[in-house]
């Protein structure tokens, strides 16, 4: 997940990512033309490592490998924070869902965490890929085999 607090920071957190990994790009309140220059110039690294982009909010992005919480575009990725989202993602035909927060994360300032044991149960009623968001981190990520995987901002900036 990207946003704008990373800075230039993001071009190291991607270069950290593994081969097959993914970017859900966000970056919304980034003016639409410097957030354009910025999807095409992440889209070229990507393309190079072997990473999927995924684009998130309204306007589609030139060369976008899917998008998130949407329905238009092949690959589709959508937020579960709770039971009404997971049925919003089988409807979609999500490929991935993002089972969020886990734990409280800066991004989203006193949000409550579902915790481990409720994200657990929201992943295992979901029949695609399920990725662990919020709080998260490689440690956090090993204490739980109901995840494909992990995201996150915060800790690819630490």
């Amino acid at each position: 997940m990207t946003d704008e607090r990373m800075g230039k920071r993001l071009w190291h957190a991607v270069q950290r990512l593994p081969r097959g990994a993914g970017i859900v790009f966000r970056h919304h309140r980034t003016p639409l033309a410097q957030r354009r220059r910025l999807f095409a110039r992440l889209l070229r690294l990507a393309r190079s490592r072997g990473l999927v982009l995924v684009r998130a909010g309204e306007v589609a992005l030139p060369g976008e490998m899917g998008v998130h919480r949407g329905t238009s575009g092949a690959f589709v990725t959508w937020p579960v924070h709770n039971r009404h989202e997971a049925r919003a993602a089988r409807c979609a035909g999500a490929a991935i869902a993002f089972v969020s927060p886990v734990f409280a994360t800066r991004s989203h300032p006193g949000a409550r965490g579902l915790g481990m044991a409720r994200a657990a149960a929201l992943a295992r009623a979901l029949p695609m890929r399920r990725i662990a968001l919020g709080g998260m981190d490689a440690r956090r990520f090993r204490q739980s085999a109901d995840f494909d995987g992990w995201a996150a901002i915060d800790a690819w900036l630490d």
